[in-house]
């Protein structure tokens, strides 16, 4: 039995979900969108998610026909018609069917998506062994472009630096701001160890804020490890004690080499074990009531 996707107000089997070709996300990347977690029956930080879509949503003025509440329903229902406790969740909202032109106006209402499958990023003994990850010539599109905070349908910034990732063999890559600080990976936020101290690019220096990323600031602070969202360069992340990832996807996945440089003594380190088993032990509570898939 195949998957059933969402599309537009009623579920559809995977061979019917099928938009037009005339869609703006499809002919332009006009959208945006949320990957989010089930674990253990309950959709986790579902309300953080579907803000954050929103958000998204309103920057680059798109319409979402359908309200928040409705959203969530859509997330959680999703899980449960595919019969999912456990779940990646793809929520996409694009502009919808319009014309050949770039004029979003042409779009009458915006296309609404929501798939739930699994997903596997990395291979089970990176969580033990950790990756090696390299700096990459791409470099993070600023604010004044298309904001790293609008999560968008357009990952063409995130493509080529996961390109150029592939071309070295490694499996993410580390993008540059404009002014040459770190800012995060093609596809998660980044942290650092050094002397105790817990560090990871500020919002400003463009960057998704992801819920991941939240999450383990507010876990380091409660096991009272100092957090500082600040800046730092290459070097500092090759000085650093530990370097660790977080994503939706990913979760918590450290990091023991950056451009050939061994990062502390080549293992995951005692504040990445501390952060990841926390993270892993919140996930197991249950959510509000209307994050819950099967009652």
């Amino acid at each position: 039995m195949g998957l059933r996707i969402y599309l537009d107000g009623k579920f559809v089997d995977e061979p019917d979900a099928k938009v037009s070709v005339f869609d703006h996300g499809f002919l332009y990347g006009d959208g945006v969108f949320e990957g989010i977690r089930a674990y253990h029956n309950s959709v986790f930080r579902l309300k953080d998610h579907v803000d954050r879509l929103y958000d998204s949503a309103k920057a680059i003025n798109l319409e979402i026909p359908i309200s928040k509440e409705e959203m969530s329903n859509v997330i959680v229902d999703t899980c449960r018609q595919n019969e999912l406790k456990d779940a990646y969740i793809r929520a996409v909202v694009s502009r919808g069917k319009g014309d050949l032109g770039l004029d979003p106006k042409k779009c009458n209402i915006a296309t609404v998506v929501c798939i739930a499958s699994s997903i596997t990023l990395y291979p089970d003994e990176t969580y033990t062994n950790g990756l090696t990850v390299i700096t990459v010539p791409t470099r993070r599109n600023g604010p004044e472009g298309v904001n790293p905070r609008i999560k968008s349908l357009n990952y063409l910034n995130n493509i080529m630096a996961k390109i150029e990732a592939n071309i070295a063999g490694v499996p993410e890559a580390i993008l540059l701001n404009q002014e040459g600080y770190v800012a995060e990976c093609t596809g998660d936020n980044i942290f650092m160890v050094k002397n105790g101290v817990l560090k990871t690019p500020a919002i400003h220096l463009g960057m998704l804020e992801g819920v991941t990323r939240n999450e383990v600031i507010k876990l380091a602070q409660k096991n009272g490890i100092p957090v500082e969202e600040t800046t730092f360069t290459r070097y500092d992340l090759f000085v650093a004690d530990e370097v660790f990832l977080t994503g939706t996807a990913a979760e918590l996945i450290p990091v023991t080499k950056i451009d050939g440089r061994v990062i502390g003594d080549g293992k995951p380190g005692p504040v990445f074990a501390t952060l990841l088993n926390e993270f892993r032990e919140l996930v197991k509570e249950p959510e509000g009531p209307e994050a819950v898939i099967f009652k």
